[in-house]
């Protein structure tokens, strides 16, 4: 059987290549690639002819049994994504389960990454980091997200879309707290930023700008224990719609975040609240009207 090999390619200067890597690039069969012109650039400053094919999250489906047959056929392949690791937060997982259930060989060949390179350059503390990858981009879904994600005893670790920054960062502000942040902006390329500061400090320089561009990783300095809520309303019923009033989740969405808070399982809180909306249906005693 052929080989996989997981090429990191540079997230940004073309420079930050391995000798290693060029030369795995140059001998495989075949260059898998989450955007073939992107990675045109690349092989092109290296003089490297390896045919190449697309590979990306909206035709892993379809195009992992093809690789897989031409690796059963000998073929080694080398999968790259846009920039850095593959499969971190990149296609990639579907070829590379394939291949383990098949008992193909898979070999990583490491490089680039956003998330050392930034964690190495923010000052916090990197002996323990959670990356959390991209947070959803609805509200609400990253809000609780957010909340999943807050107690985690690490230094904690984001990639961000520029449109969706301020929106993350705010809900972080409200979630987090206002902790020490840095966010490592275009690193590696011409206008590479690192702001060091507090999330509020970074929200206000960035609502400031007329624009914000380029590719962003947030580090942000872990928590305290969970500032959780330990007394809630007697009532459930009371608790549910608290919950929804503030959170503007639906009423099932927010009854789950309410049997997580109370450390009870979503069946038991609807018997629960079922159980109370039936009592205060019930007419209280002597209530009833004489005949």
């Amino acid at each position: 059987m052929g080989t996989l090999y997981l090429v990191a390619t540079p997230i940004g200067n073309l420079e930050d290549i391995t000798l290693r890597a060029l030369r795995v690039l140059k001998e495989c069969d075949l260059i898998a690639c989450e955007d073939t012109r992107h990675t045109a650039r690349l092989l092109t400053r290296y003089s490297i002819g390896t045919p190449r094919e697309s590979y990306h999250k909206f035709n892993e489906e379809s195009r992992t049994p093809r690789l897989i047959q031409m690796l059963r056929k000998g073929k080694n392949i080398a999968l790259v994504s846009d920039s850095g690791m593959p499969l971190v937060s990149d296609p990639g997982y579907e070829l590379v389960s394939c291949c383990r259930k098949e008992g193909i060989q898979v070999i990583p060949v490491p490089g680039p990454s956003a998330v050392t390179a930034a964690l190495a350059a923010s000052g916090l503390p990197a002996d323990s980091f959670f990356f959390a990858g991209f947070l959803p981009a609805r509200g609400s879904l990253r809000r609780r997200r957010l909340e999943a994600l807050a107690s985690i005893p690490a230094t904690l670790i984001f990639f961000e879309a520029p449109h969706r920054l301020l929106n993350s960062l705010e809900d972080m502000v409200a979630v987090l707290g206002n902790r020490r942040v840095t966010m490592a902006r275009e690193l590696t390329k011409i206008h590479e930023e690192i702001f060091h500061g507090t999330l509020t400090e970074l929200l206000d320089n960035l609502q400031t700008r007329p624009a914000i561009r380029g590719e962003v990783t947030l580090v942000i300095e872990r928590g305290e224990a969970a500032a959780v809520e330990s007394v809630w309303p007697a009532s459930l019923r009371q608790h549910l719609e608290d919950e929804m009033t503030g959170t503007g989740l639906s009423r099932n969405e927010a009854l789950k975040s309410v049997a997580k808070k109370r450390g009870i399982s979503r069946r038991d809180a609807y018997n629960q609240l079922t159980e109370e909306l039936r009592t205060a249906e019930k007419p209280e005693a002597g209530s009833q009207k004489p005949e």
